[in-house]
């Protein structure tokens, strides 16, 4: 259906702006085979009104002309909707090239490699090649949810979701209906910023918890949409970004190399330990149970709780 309607508005688009003279509805029915299969005049009013509806939303800008019958006729000047030439220097033309690398996934190989080609007409040095192995890191943000590539659609298109989500501390997934913000990755991990409408709150998911398929809903946002910069806070402060306190931890001797990076002091125990001191924030407890047998958590006490409740739903499955 989806693959239908974008068919569908690219040969409306193709019409509008192929003609030197405004087309009326009649004619434009009669150009389009979407629009012939149409079963009746209001079901083809409808359908029309909202893909010109949704070709405006996508920036196309679309003349409305009556003549002298009255008869009311549409064409997208060329002039119109013609975008400005694309000036990039060096710095910020090797900047996207990289970012296009980045993107090397089954799903977003092909849309990175064609964004490439136009950077490369855009005025990409040649020199200039994000392909080449020759740098010493290798930038990937590693993509094997398969709940990523419809929440990133979901996001681009302002669509609510539903999904069944298990938290760290529960042992069976639960329904979410969430009208999602942005997708963000911290430490590895994807994580997905919404509006939970259940509980009338923000939330961050990570997606690695989500279950089954991401379901798409019709309905319209019902709260407001904050901006990436705050965005991208909240999904800091879930990922335990946000600390405001330390905790005290023991970890095996060459073992979390993550957490020694974050970590303000270390002591050697011996017999193959350390203790360590790290920032203690939102979502620590979820991080360090990744760690396994490796960790085992000092104080404070309400830490080492939640980290034992969550090790026990990962034991019942």
């Amino acid at each position: 259906m989806a693959i239908a309607k974008a068919e569908r508005l690219m040969n409306l688009a193709l019409c509008l702006l192929g003609t030197r003279r405004p087309l009326s509805k009649r004619e434009l029915r009669d150009s389009i085979e979407a629009y012939l299969e149409a079963g009746s005049d209001d079901s083809f009013n409808r359908m029309f009104e909202r893909d010109k509806d949704d070709l405006r939303e996508l920036g196309l800008v679309i003349e409305t002309v009556e003549n002298l019958d009255g008869e009311v006729g549409y064409r997208a000047g060329r002039d119109s909707n013609r975008l400005p030439p694309i000036t990039l220097d060096a710095e910020e033309a090797a900047a996207l090239g990289l970012a296009a690398k980045v993107w090397q996934q089954a799903r977003l190989a092909g849309a990175a490699s064609g964004a490439l080609q136009k950077l490369r007409a855009a005025g990409l040095p040649e020199d200039v090649d994000p392909y080449e192995p020759h740098g010493a890191l290798e930038p990937r943000i590693p993509v094997h949810e398969a709940a990523f590539e419809p929440l990133m659609l979901a996001c681009r298109d302002r669509r609510p979701v539903a999904f069944d989500y298990r938290k760290a501390t529960a042992a069976r997934p639960e329904p979410r209906q969430v009208e999602p913000w942005a997708l963000e990755c911290w430490r590895g991990h994807w994580y997905l910023a919404g509006w939970d409408r259940d509980r009338g709150a923000e939330r961050v998911f990570r997606l690695s918890r989500i279950t089954g398929k991401v379901r798409s809903r019709s309905a319209k946002f019902t709260a407001d949409v904050p901006d990436v910069v705050t965005v991208r806070e909240t999904v800091a402060s879930w990922a335990g970004e946000g600390a405001d306190r330390s905790a005290l931890i023991r970890l095996r001797a060459g073992a979390g190399y993550p957490l020694r990076a974050k970590a303000s002091q270390v002591r050697e125990l011996g017999d193959g330990w350390d203790e360590l001191e790290i920032p203690y924030g939102h979502g620590l407890d979820a991080w360090l149970v990744e760690f396994g047998p490796d960790v085992v958590v000092l104080e404070p006490a309400e830490l080492r709780a939640d980290v034992v409740d969550r090790l026990r739903a990962v034991a019942k499955g």
